[in-house]
């Protein structure tokens, strides 16, 4: 028993037969029987016999509903999330058992969500027709401990501004209904950013603290892997910052500006809030940075670094460059770029080299343990201890910072590669961090088949 738990937590294992992961695995199969015995009958959708089997009394693990806009193949953030809560994730150099009970699951695209639903069945977790029902399992009042959304995927149309209309206000605000509804509300968890509208994803941070409950989200990139394994200490003397990633759209944009806010919201005196934003794309963007000696110098230093030739970054025309003026006079830039992954470059009073920091490379095929481990990881502490893993006021800038590039380059419905330069009173969000050191360490994780249940 002992050596098969220790070839599944390591993926030693080629393949293991859902009889013999059920054996090693308690966890697995208290969920295949409670599977079993409560969800017997279930069709594509559940009724209220999930309320029978999930009854809503105090739980030692924490009950989740999940969320999702669509769930049909491998690569989509609902199976690169929602798997790990079930089965467990990598963290710290190990195999980690889930600590929470997915309990419910509410797919927007449900017919396109195939994949989900084998999982979902497999599992012994029912799906329901509502996001009211997964919240209530089928009851009247709120039955779960927890809230994971995931409406990063899908067949959803993209507005003239780029935006992708991704229905994550639409799924948040039917959660608010039922905690209002139910007068008492739990943590959510909204992967990405809050919303593509700011006046959306305003609504959605303020109701979190009218209504009490823990709010966190974001990019996955901030708590990855980094090379070098640190971390910058709060109240450093940031001075200007870029970072240097895939931007091409809305969707890589905001991982850049996310990984840019995880650093410099630690600068001395905390995050003051932003003054201004710009968007610039095309060849026009690298006469901005000529125009920004502080820019070309840090992007000059990434590019020593990877040991790239002088000039590496502006041999691609088709750069974009998110650029930011804060209202403490800290200017920092998101620039389009390949070959570096995602990587911080930060000036520092007092030090004569930039301070790099670069998070690289994926892990391993898409398995079990591909793309971030961190961040189900920091679901799970919110879950269990109530608490934000960090200010949700990052994630409500670093929204509020892509909303507003992407609308930079648009005067009406006249676009200009130069964008606007605007003035963001509503960006004026103050906090400090007061977050340790949250990225993956140690020994990176072996490829592990998905512990489905069905073959793949």
């Amino acid at each position: 028993m002992a050596k098969k738990q220790a070839e599944i937590a390591t993926g030693a294992a080629d393949s293991f037969p859902i009889t013999e992961i059920m054996d090693a695995d308690p966890l697995f199969t208290r969920r295949q029987m409670l599977g079993i015995a409560g969800m017997a009958g279930l069709t594509a959708f559940a009724g209220n016999a999930a309320a029978a089997a999930f009854p809503n009394t105090q739980q030692s693990r924490p009950r989740i509903a999940v969320l999702a806009s669509y769930w049909a193949f491998t690569r989509s953030h609902a199976d690169w999330i929602v798997n790990k809560l079930i089965d467990g994730y990598w963290w710290d150099g190990a195999y980690t058992p889930s600590r929470v009970d997915v309990v419910s699951i509410y797919m927007h695209q449900h017919d396109e969500s195939l994949l989900g639903q084998k999982v979902a069945k497999a599992k012994g977790i029912p799906v329901f027709k509502t996001v009211a029902e997964a919240l209530t399992l089928g009851g009247k009042e709120l039955a779960v401990d927890g809230v994971v959304i995931v409406a990063e995927h899908g067949e959803y149309a993209t507005d003239l501004r780029g935006h992708w209309l991704l229905p994550r206000w639409w799924i948040y605000q039917q959660v608010v209904r039922v905690f209002e509804q139910s007068k008492r509300s739990v943590p959510v968890f909204n992967d990405k950013h809050l919303s593509y509208n700011w006046d959306e994803a305003k609504w959605m941070f303020d109701k979190s603290r009218e209504l009490n409950f823990p709010l966190t989200g974001g990019s996955s990139i901030p708590v990855y892997y980094r090379k070098p394994e640190i971390e910058i200490d709060i109240d450093t003397p940031i001075k200007n910052s870029i970072v240097i990633g895939g931007a091409g759209d809305e969707g890589g944009i905001f991982h850049a500006i996310d990984v840019l806010q995880a650093f410099v919201e630690r600068r001395k005196g905390g995050e003051s809030g932003v003054k201004s934003i710009q968007s610039i794309r095309g060849p026009e963007a690298w006469k901005w940075v000529e125009r920004n000696p502080w820019a070309g110098k840090l992007l000059d230093s990434v590019a020593k670094r990877f040991e790239f030739k002088p000039g590496y970054f502006q041999e691609s025309p088709q750069t974009n460059i998110c650029v930011i003026d804060y209202n403490d006079g800290t200017k920092a830039a998101v620039i389009g770029g390949q070959g570096v992954g995602w990587t911080y470059a930060g000036e520092i009073a007092g030090q004569n080299e930039p301070t790099i920091i670069s998070m690289l490379g994926w892990a391993g095929p898409y398995d079990q343990y591909h793309a971030s481990n961190a961040q189900p990881h920091w679901i799970t502490e919110m879950m269990v201890t109530k608490k934000e893993p960090f200010n949700a006021e990052r994630l409500l800038l670093s929204t509020g910072i892509t909303n507003h590039y992407m609308e930079s380059n648009w005067e009406g419905s006249k676009y200009s590669a130069v964008g606007r330069h605007l003035e963001t009173p509503a960006l004026n969000i103050k906090y400090r961090s007061t977050r340790g050191a949250q990225f993956s360490k140690g020994e990176r994780p072996p490829a592990r088949p998905y512990i489905r249940g069905f073959d793949q």
